[in-house]
């Protein structure tokens, strides 16, 4: 229940904020602040109020939750001004986060003190497509400046005590009881005769700062990661600070929180904010299924994916051995691997002591059976299915009892895969995308047969090293790649029609994808995609709609790594090549193809529509739980904006149900079969349901 706990410290008030696990600051607990402060204020007898948060954390900020329904007064704004109006001395004890309005509660107190182990601050309303709304681009920049203030607020990053205690935004850290401390330091404040101090009451001079400063910031924001709007908003309002009156500053900052919350974008990120959390909800597992113990993994392949598996690992804290058949094989991948530790050093992003602790239970061998002692291990060999079904029969033979078989496949039949094992209950996919040290998404695959407390030890696993697990059935590519497939088909079907890798790839990155589907190919390997049409039957029209990219691949153009696929590489720097655009013409002469200039919003709408469709027959088919699954899956694993929701979203919330069976329609009208309207998107446009409706999650 949300809530505040009130304590009496003789002369001092300790009110504790009380919403677990984070103390979010819902209806019940800014009441009772208020009521609190009241008291403590009416109260002769108290000289000086203590706000806390329960457990470890201060405030981790509102509850995202109360923003569809509407928030119940009194609001946050009002809350806080009425405390940081209180005459006698207000204390924040900063016991561990606080984030967002947790953060302006405490700037409206008059004074902070933060545990130095555990306390962090920041304002990260921009990450979900909004601003501090509850005074915090006022109150910040009059405590710590506005250049600091803009790099908190703008980023949404978080800072520790150490730098709160320098820029000022804490007026003491310590050791130790930091409740303790902040009763005291408040006692220390009524001897000396110290007051309130309210940040409202400062004014920041327009002289005081560059006057080209917030142009400056604006030109330097490029994408920002919460699209189009809030970073702007957040720069603007901070600008309101500048040279007027609190009330006035707060007004514009009002202004500003209101059309940011109303705008489709900042939807699209709260929407993808709990789409992620929801991801690691499996309907038919529930607390009563406990994942495995997990101590030590294996890794079977020192390939790229091997090493890349292997580093996820050893910096989440596991001891890592990794098995590879060839000595040369397993040095290359071993070096790769010690070289991105002490890389990672050399950059400030681990400390040599953790490097060394890596380094440590790092283990490579020859020998299959130095896994037998693994709780899990993740096979990452070629991607073949003979060879895959060779490495899982002889890890059948050699692998304890209970140990999690995983295959990091990308496309092939977990079920097969498991069906040469004595334990396919213990056989899974995990679908690490490249580089997998990096990228947040791991596709795990249940395979017909896998035993609940498998798949819950591997969505488990995934978290313990940092990544967004997402649960799909089994089936071509499972969900990612199945997608992929559709939309790459079409991105082949454009090049033919006119569209060059630079129109289409432009027309996507500026609509708000890191990187356009030519790009994205060629960064991957067009070997890659090459190999796998090799293994598996395709109909005709594939095949022709495909055959310039296989030339392309057969003429030793694979991308980046060999310095030319759809464009020509000067390092990583892409160089349009009119040579790959004349293949398309020829190709598109024998073919009897009129090419055109394809406009970028259709480029756009034809990707986007070909991946929903898809999406929507995979939800249909059962092999995604919920259509929000297979947006976390876009929007952590293929570089899909979070400002635009994901492919579901956007045919669900910024087209509609039914206009997109219309467009549907039409482009199946125009283009055939690949067109084919998914049967699920025809019945929820006939009978005005909701894609967040179907599924099975």
């Amino acid at each position: 229940m949300a809530k505040v706990d009130v304590e009496s410290r003789g002369d001092v008030v300790l009110i504790r904020l009380a919403n677990p696990p984070v103390n979010a600051l819902a209806h019940g607990v800014r009441t009772g602040l208020q009521a609190a402060v009241r008291a403590a204020n009416a109260d002769p007898a108290v000289k000086a109020i203590v706000v806390t948060g329960e457990g470890r954390a201060f405030s981790a900020g509102a509850d995202i939750a109360e923003f569809a329904a509407g928030l119940k007064p009194p609001g946050l704004p009002e809350v806080i001004d009425e405390m940081e109006a209180s005459p006698k001395p207000v204390v924040a004890a900063v016991n561990g986060l606080a984030l967002g309005g947790g953060l302006e509660v405490a700037l409206g107190c008059h004074y902070r003190v933060m545990d130095r182990a555990v306390g962090q601050l920041g304002l990260p309303e921009v990450k979900i497509g909004i601003l501090p709304g509850a005074g915090g681009t006022q109150r910040l920049p009059r405590l710590v400046g506005v250049e600091a203030a803009l790099d908190m607020i703008v980023s949404g990053n978080f800072i520790n005590a150490a730098t709160a205690e320098k820029n000022g935004l804490a007026d003491k850290v310590v050791d130790g009881n930091v409740v303790d401390a902040a009763v005291a330091y408040a006692r220390e404040l009524v001897a000396a005769g110290k007051g309130a101090r309210p940040l409202s009451a400062k004014r920041i001079e327009a002289t005081s700062v560059p006057s080209d400063l917030f142009d400056k910031r604006r030109a330097a924001l490029a994408k920002h990661s919460s699209g189009p709007m809030a970073a702007k908003h957040c720069i603007a309002a901070v600008e309101a600070a500048v040279g007027s009156d609190y009330k006035s500053g707060v007004a514009r900052e009002s202004a500003l929180f209101a059309e940011l919350a109303a705008s489709p974008y900042a939807k699209a990120l709260q929407y993808a904010f709990f789409a992620e959390r929801k991801a690691a909800d499996i309907p038919d597992i529930g607390k009563g299924v406990k994942p495995r113990p997990v101590e030590k993994i294996g890794v079977l392949g020192a390939g790229t994916m091997g090493v890349g598996i292997s580093l996820a690992f050893l910096q989440a804290g596991f001891p890592v051995t990794v098995v590879e058949t060839k000595p040369e094989a397993l040095e290359r991948g071993l070096g790769r691997i010690r070289e991105t530790i002490e890389s990672n050093v050399k950059r400030g992003r681990m400390t040599r002591d953790k490097a060394d602790a890596v380094l440590a239970v790092l283990r490579g061998s020859l020998d299959l059976a130095d896994l037998r002692d693994a709780d899990f291990i993740v096979e990452a060999v070629f991607e073949k299915m003979a060879v895959k079904q060779e490495v899982f029969r002889k890890l059948d033979a050699v692998a304890k009892k209970g140990a999690v078989l995983a295959s990091n496949t990308s496309t092939l039949d977990v079920d097969q895969i498991a069906a040469v094992t004595s334990r396919p209950e213990d056989v899974l996919g995990t679908h690490f995308f490249s580089p997998a040290n990096i990228m947040r998404l791991l596709e795990v695959v249940r395979g017909a047969r896998t035993a609940k407390d498998t798949l819950a030890t591997a969505m488990s696993v995934a978290k313990r090293i940092n990544k967004v697990g997402v649960v799909a059935g089994v089936c071509f590519g499972f969900i990612g790649n199945r997608m992929v497939e559709a939309y790459l088909e079409e991105v082949q079907a454009m090049l033919l029609e006119g569209a060059t890798p630079v129109e289409i790839d432009g027309a996507l990155e500026t609509w708000g994808l890191a990187m356009g589907p030519n790009a994205m190919m060629d960064l991957a390997g067009i070997d890659v995609g090459y190999m796998i049409r090799r293994e598996h039957p395709l109909t005709e029209e594939r095949r022709r709609l495909y055959r310039v990219t296989d030339k392309i691949s057969e003429m030793g153009r694979h991308g980046q790594k060999t310095g030319a696929g759809y464009y020509r590489y000067d390092g990583r720097t892409r160089i349009p090549d009119e040579a790959v655009v004349a293949m398309f013409e020829e190709e598109a002469r024998a073919l009897k193809i009129n090419r055109r200039t394809l406009p970028p919003d259709e480029i756009v709408e034809r990707c986007l529509l070909r991946l929903a469709n898809e999406g929507a027959q995979l939800l249909d088919e059962g092999i995604a739980l919920r259509a929000s699954d297979i947006d976390t899956i876009y929007l952590a694993g293929y570089g899909f904006p979070a400002w635009r929701g994901g492919p579901m979203w956007q045919i669900e919330n910024a087209i509609g149900l039914k206009e997109t069976a219309e467009k549907v329609r039409a482009y199946q009208a125009k283009y055939g079969p690949r067109w084919a309207l998914s049967p699920l998107i025809e019945r929820l446009a006939k009978d005005g349901g909701l894609l967040a409706a179907a599924g099975k999650g």
